[in-house]
């Protein structure tokens, strides 16, 4: 597939790999991933328990540890981060905002089988999987300390929701979310200049404070690889339509939500860990969407190559 984008050079130099992929359709609807659980009926709602619950003594204790690696995901679990995220960079409100993934919508539906990986997945090992390819680093074992914080704390979050039901509001409202026309780069970086700028940066890196990401890069060596599920366009497209602006989610139209998340799915980023030597081969085996860019020809360059530089 290859995207011929008017207006954008990229500063990657590709040497290693000359393979380029089969033709794929141009990326204007979601792809189709088989789901374990069905949708709970329009009329269920769920509000998760707020902070001030979190109950005194050895459990509250590590609770609130798990609230922490969350939300500032470097500091307490540094051992597996490769990059300058935390989980409530997408999962916003400390993984409480509705339709930004949030923990409560997400404990009550493992186990389940993810394409992604081929089989049924525990809640765990759907964490390490954010820290392989969301964090760029590696995952953590199931019966460490941060993860059983992590798994405690969204335990507690979806404290009295149901169980195996999809509830409104969980992942992101991809349903119906179609782009009126194809996504375009140009178009996204104007939307990018005049929304995003003021908090990501004109170049994307976001902005710290003491060291730490108040808002965090979209692209680049210290962001999400090209393993992660937000370099998905509908993935993306939906997350900024519901969220961005950040606290005026909603407010941009259709469109401009899949242009912009089109332009920030076409920068580079860090190696797919699942990386097997062949771009054309790993797309090939992981990437075979029109909601990837990941192998796709952007102005005569790869994305995704190994040589790329950020």
């Amino acid at each position: 597939m290859k995207f011929v984008l008017a207006g954008f050079a990229f500063v990657c130099v590709l040497t290693a790999c000359t393979q380029k992929p089969a033709p794929a359709p141009a990326p204007a609807t979601a792809a189709s991933v088989p789901k374990a659980v069905t949708a709970a009926p329009a009329s269920t709602t769920f509000s998760p328990p707020a902070e001030s619950a979190i109950p005194a003594g050895p459990l509250g204790d590590v609770i609130r540890q798990g609230r922490d690696i969350f939300t500032d995901t470097p500091t307490h679990a540094k051992a597996y981060v490769g990059n300058g995220l935390s989980c409530s960079n997408c999962h916003l409100d400390a993984g409480r905002q509705a339709n930004s993934a949030p923990l409560w919508g997400a404990y009550g539906v493992y186990p389940q089988y993810r394409k992604k990986n081929g089989k049924v997945n525990t809640f765990g090992e759907r964490l390490q999987g954010c820290f392989r390819f969301s964090m760029n680093g590696k995952a953590p074992p199931l019966d460490s300390a941060e993860m059983v914080a992590l798994e405690t704390y969204a335990w507690w979050m979806a404290g009295g929701a149901p169980v195996g039901k999809k509830l409104p509001g969980a992942g992101y409202p991809k349903a119906g979310f179609k782009p009126p026309q194809p996504p375009d780069y140009a178009r996204g970086e104007t939307v990018f200049k005049n929304n995003c700028a003021l908090c990501h940066g004109d170049d994307g890196q976001g902005q710290q404070v003491a060291g730490r990401n108040v808002f965090p890069p979209l692209w680049g060596p210290q962001s999400f690889n090209w393993g992660a599920g937000m370099h998905q366009l509908d993935n993306a497209a939906a997350f900024i339509k519901a969220n961005m602006p950040f606290s005026r989610g909603n407010t941009l139209s259709d469109q401009d939500a899949w242009d912009v998340a089109m332009y920030m799915d076409a920068h580079e980023r860090p190696q797919d860990p699942r990386f097997d030597g062949s771009v054309g081969e790993t797309r090939k085996k992981y990437h075979d969407t029109p909601m990837s860019l990941y192998g796709t020809e952007v102005q005569g360059h790869l994305l995704g190559a190994p040589t790329g530089r950020h």
